[in-house]
C-alpha cells in the first residue's frame, strides 16, 4: 500500500512506513522458516510496484509467483486488515515477468562470455594469478584476430587454440603454460556440468528489460525461477555476479533520488553466501557500499542474521526481523546479534521479543528523517493484495504469454564466433596438410616408377630402357666377336 511517497508495511503503536527516498539504502528481512518472511517480501514488492519502481527477485521456492494474480479473501486476512487499520480486502494482481536461466519456467536469461569478461570469469573460476594471465591472453587473442567470444564452446576452443600455439603466442603476449591451459579447461568443465552452457550465449539479456514500468505507471515485478538454479551454486553465482556488474557498469549516478530506480530482493540469501565463490561475496560487498548512488536498493532475505557477512550487513539500514529459534548456543548468539543491530526501544526487550513474535509479526526498524534508523517496534505486517502462494503451471504459462518479452529471448542464436572460426581453420589446415602429404607421396612414387616401374616412353621405365640398351650392346658385341672368329677360320679375314 502506497501513500505519500511511503510504503505502508504494518502497524505497531503507530503505522510503520518504508520511505521511498531512503529505500535505496538497502535492507534485510530475517526469520526462521514459516514466520512470514516471504509475505513481508511480497508486501514490499507490491509497494514498490505501486510506486512505479521495478523489482527483481530470486524466487527460490516459487511462492512469490502468486503476486501475478489476485489474492483471495480469507478470515485471517480480514482480521489482520482490521488490526492494522486498513479497509476491507481489495484483491489485486501485479505486472509480473518470469525469468529462468534454464528457460523452463520463464524467459531464458543469457549472457555472452565477452560480457562476463576475463576479470570476472577468472574470479568466478577461482584462478590463480598465472591462470588469470592465460585467460586474459585468450581474450586478447580472440579480440586481435576478430573472433567473438559468446558461449562456452568459444571459450573451450580458444583454450585449445592458445595451448597449441603456446610457443608462437608467448613471444607476443607472454608465457602460456600448458598446465594453466589445462586448469582453465578443468574449471570450465565444472561450470558446464552445472548448466552454464545454457546461460552463456545469445540473445543476451538487455538490462533495460528488467527496469520497465507499465503504461499506467506500475513497476514490473521480475521473478527469477531459482528453485533449480540455487542447487547449482556456481551457476547461481555466475548469474548474480554478471547481473550486478552489468547494473553497476550501465546505470548512471543519480545520488539520492525520490525513489529507487530498481530494487533487488535476494531470497534465501544464506544459499548465496554459504557456497558462493569469494569473488561474488566481494562484488556484493562492493554493490552494497556503492550502488546506492545509482538508485538501486538491495534487500536480503534469510533465516539467520549471521548468514550475511558483517561487511554487507552493516550497509543494510531497513530491517524486518521475524521470529528466531534459540535451541542451540549458535542460535542464541544469532538472537543476541539480531537484537544488537536495532536501535533500542525502552518499552521492548528486543532479544526476548525476537523469540516471542508470532507468524506475520516482526520487529521493524526503517530509516527515517536524515537516514537514521527508527526505534525498533513490534509490528503486525499487513497482508499482501496478491495471492499468498505459488501459481499453477497453467497460470504461469498464461502470464508468460502476455509478457512484453514473449518470443524475444526464447530462440537461441548461434552466429559465427570463435568456435566456428577455429573449427573451420583447423579443418582447412588439416585438408592442406593431407594434400601436401598426398602430393609428397605421389611425387615419391613417380620417381620410383620412373626408375623401377612403367615410364613415359612406350610404357617402359628408365630402368627397363637402360637394361634393354645394355642388353642390346652386349648382344651386338657377342655377335660381332663370333662373326670375326668364323670368318678367320674360313680364311676370309686375318
Amino acid at each position: 500500500m502506497l501513500t505519500d511517497g511511503k510504503i505502508f508495511v504494518g502497524k505497531s503503536t503507530k503505522p510503520e512506513y518504508l520511505e521511498l527516498r531512503l529505500a535505496n539504502r538497502h535492507g534485510l528481512i530475517t526469520g526462521a522458516t514459516g514466520t512470514g518472511k516471504t509475505v513481508s517480501l511480497q508486501v514490499l514488492a507490491e509497494g514498490f510496484s505501486d510506486a512505479g519502481v521495478p523489482v527483481f527477485a530470486a524466487d527460490i521456492k516459487g511462492d512469490l509467483s502468486g503476486v501475478a494474480t489476485e489474492g483471495s479473501q480469507k478470515d485471517f486476512i480480514d482480521k489482520r486488515l482490521t488490526d492494522v487499520g486498513l479497509p476491507p480486502f481489495a484483491p489485486q494482481s501485479y505486472p509480473t515477468v518470469f525469468w529462468d536461466v534454464f528457460g523452463a519456467q520463464g524467459h531464458p536469461i543469457r549472457a555472452t562470455v565477452s560480457d562476463m569478461g576475463p576479470l570476472l570469469l577468472s574470479r568466478l573460476l577461482e584462478l590463480n594469478e598465472t591462470q588469470e594471465g592465460v585467460l586474459n591472453i585468450m581474450f586478447r587473442v580472440a579480440e586481435d584476430e576478430g573472433m567473438a567470444m559468446l558461449d562456452l564452446a568459444d571459450l573451450r576452443s580458444m583454450a585449445i587454440n592458445v595451448g597449441e600455439r603456446s610457443k608462437e603466442l608467448s613471444m607476443k603476449y607472454g608465457n602460456v603454460a600448458s598446465a594453466s591451459v589445462g586448469a582453465i579447461q578443468r574449471r570450465l568443465l565444472v561450470l558446464e556440468e552445472q548448466g552454464a552452457d545454457q546461460f552463456f550465449g545469445e540473445p543476451a539479456l538487455d538490462i533495460q528489460d528488467i527496469m520497465k514500468s507499465t503504461y499506467d505507471g506500475k513497476g514490473f515485478i521480475n521473478l527469477l525461477a531459482a528453485d533449480q538454479l540455487f542447487q547449482k551454486p556456481r551457476l547461481y553465482a555466475t548469474f548474480l555476479l554478471w547481473l550486478l556488474t552489468r547494473l553497476w557498469d550501465e546505470m548512471p549516478e543519480v545520488g539520492d533520488p525520490d525513489k529507487p530506480k530498481l530494487v533487488f530482493f535476494f531470497d534465501e540469501a544464506h544459499l548465496l553466501f554459504d557456497e558462493a565463490p569469494k569473488a561474488l561475496i566481494e562484488r556484493v560487498e562492493q554493490v552494497a557500499r556503492l550502488i546506492r548512488s545509482k538508485g538501486v536498493g538491495v534487500y536480503f532475505i534469510t533465516q539467520n542474521p549471521l548468514d550475511v557477512p558483517d561487511t554487507v550487513s552493516s550497509q543494510l539500514g531497513n530491517r524486518i526481523q521475524h521470529a528466531l529459534r534459540a535451541y542451540t548456543p549458535k542460535e542464541q548468539r544469532a538472537v543476541r546479534a539480531a537484537a544488537e543491530t536495532f536501535r533500542p526501544n525502552p518499552d521492548i526487550d528486543t532479544e526476548r521479543a525476537i523469540l516471542e513474535v508470532g507468524v506475520g509479526e516482526a520487529l521493524v526498524s526503517f530509516l527515517e528523517n536524515k537516514g537514521e534508523p527508527s526505534i525498533v517496534q513490534r509490528t503486525l505486517i499487513r497482508p499482501p493484495n496478491g495471492r499468498i502462494g505459488p501459481l499453477t503451471d497453467t497460470e504461469r504459462a498464461a502470464v508468460m504469454g502476455k509478457s512484453p518479452y514473449a518470443g524475444k529471448y526464447e530462440t537461441a542464436v548461434d552466429r559465427e564466433s570463435a568456435h566456428e572460426i577455429l573449427t573451420k581453420r583447423r579443418a582447412e589446415m588439416a585438408a592442406q596438410k593431407a594434400k601436401e602429404e598426398a602430393d609428397k607421396e605421389a611425387s615419391g612414387k613417380g620417381w620410383a616408377n620412373v626408375i623401377f616401374g612403367k615410364g613415359p616412353r612406350g610404357g617402359r621405365s628408365l630402368g627397363e630402357q637402360v637394361a634393354r640398351d645394355v642388353g642390346r650392346s652386349i648382344m651386338r658385341r657377342m655377335i660381332g666377336q663370333v662373326t670375326r672368329t668364323v670368318m678367320r677360320s674360313l680364311g676370309l679375314r686375318r
